[in-house]
């Protein structure tokens, strides 16, 4: 969703050829080492827009060939834009892989969790000092728009840094409480016995 109406945006400030839209979309991203953009998945996302009729597309030259194509964004596209600008980025704090793989090390035993704890410390280490001196490179008087985004980038890793020492030191405590297990619900249709034990709880 983001590529989508990030392409928008892009149309939105002028008309475009495909090629360009790459182009800018990598220099208001970041570069190519924050985030990837591959050439088909800008020409698919753009023919999605214009089949929606969010972007209409034009041949300047009268040449139709795919690499002459120009696009440019419509009132309905506007008007999604607009609603993504008002609409909150919605994040997944609770969604974590680490903590997956330490609570299955924990039920199962076939990991260390001290040991996880450690290679991801390392790991965070690493993206932290990468960071780091990609931000030294950064002129901020010229690049001070992806100074912020490593700045966040950087806030992020030293949080998780900080999770997994809390994490380390309270992991005798966690191992001492129960793994979370699924409740077991009987498959198939209710018994009589059943309907009738439901019914009688429901009337008191």
């Amino acid at each position: 969703m983001s590529v989508r109406n990030a392409i928008l945006g892009l149309l939105c400030q002028r008309t475009r050829y495909g090629y360009e839209v790459l182009q800018a979309f990598q220099a208001v991203a970041g570069g190519r080492e924050t985030w990837d953009l591959k050439p088909a998945q800008v020409y698919t996302t753009l023919a999605r827009l214009k089949d929606s009729g969010l972007v209409i597309e034009e041949f300047p030259d009268g040449n139709e060939d795919p690499a002459k194509r120009r696009y440019t964004i419509t009132p309905a596209g506007k008007a999604e834009l607009q609603r993504w600008f008002e609409t909150p980025v919605r994040t997944e704090h609770q969604r974590d892989e680490f903590f997956l793989k330490l609570m299955l090390a924990l039920a199962t035993g076939e990991a260390d969790p001290r040991r996880l704890i450690y290679l991801q410390r390392a790991n965070l280490f690493q993206e932290l000092h990468r960071l780091t001196a990609l931000r030294m490179e950064l002129d901020p008087y010229t690049s001070l728009a992806h100074i912020l985004l490593l700045d966040q980038a950087v806030m992020h890793v030293e949080a998780d840094l900080r999770w997994l020492e809390m994490i380390e030191a309270r992991l005798d405590e966690v191992r001492k409480q129960p793994i979370p297990e699924p409740e077991l619900r009987p498959r198939g249709r209710p018994s009589k016995q059943e309907k009738l034990t439901t019914s009688l709880k429901e009337e008191q």
